[in-house]
């Protein structure tokens, strides 16, 4: 007998308070007055979701956003670290223009190896996001999970049972990717 669904929304945090334009992974940023006023919608639009626990990177800038539904739906609010997103290293808090043009097509041409300088590689990044959304899957709860714009580029292909890509473009902020039945993309074993 199959096991019953247990949905999964996948919400990018809202507008962080950072200048466009700087790249930011591990920095801990909060939100923008935009994005905090992103979250009453959020919470509203999620209120029918059976959710019995929300799982959020550890950042200020997803943090808010968690605490915010786990208070107005009472359910517990856990952190996972490798929600996190992908660490550039000495790129955090540079601007992409001033990132040397022959690192950034070293990084495009092979996201899995290529590490930014004292960063994480996509084989990492992509190592631990498959952990935490197999032991999310493990628990068998409905959930939401608040992270970034890398990782849940890769949750949301693993839990359509696609091949992840990290190459594939992020969800916009403050979006929500609504996944009736994970379960049945968790590979057997």
């Amino acid at each position: 007998m199959a096991s019953p669904p247990c949905p999964l929304a996948l919400i990018r945090h809202p507008q962080p308070a950072i200048a466009a334009g700087l790249c930011y992974g591990r920095l801990d940023i909060g939100l923008t007055p935009a994005g905090h006023a992103a979250i009453t919608p959020i919470i509203a639009q999620l209120a029918g979701h059976p959710a019995t626990l929300v799982l959020t990177s550890p950042a200020q800038r997803c943090r808010i956003l968690a605490e915010a539904l786990g208070a107005a739906r009472g359910i517990p609010v856990e952190t996972d670290p490798r929600l996190q997103e992908l660490d550039f290293g000495a790129w955090e808090g540079v601007a992409w223009n001033d990132v040397p043009r022959a690192a950034l097509d070293a990084w495009a041409a092979s996201p899995e190896t290529f590490a930014p300088p004292g960063g994480e590689s996509g084989a990492a990044l992509l190592a631990r996001v498959t952990a935490a959304y197999h032991d999310c899957l493990i628990q068998k709860r409905p959930a939401i999970i608040v992270s970034h714009g890398g990782p849940l580029r890769l949750l949301i292909a693993l839990a359509n049972g696609t091949r992840p890509d990290l190459l594939t473009p992020a969800p916009p902020l403050g979006s929500i990717t609504l996944i009736a039945d994970p379960a049945r993309s968790m590979p057997a074993g």
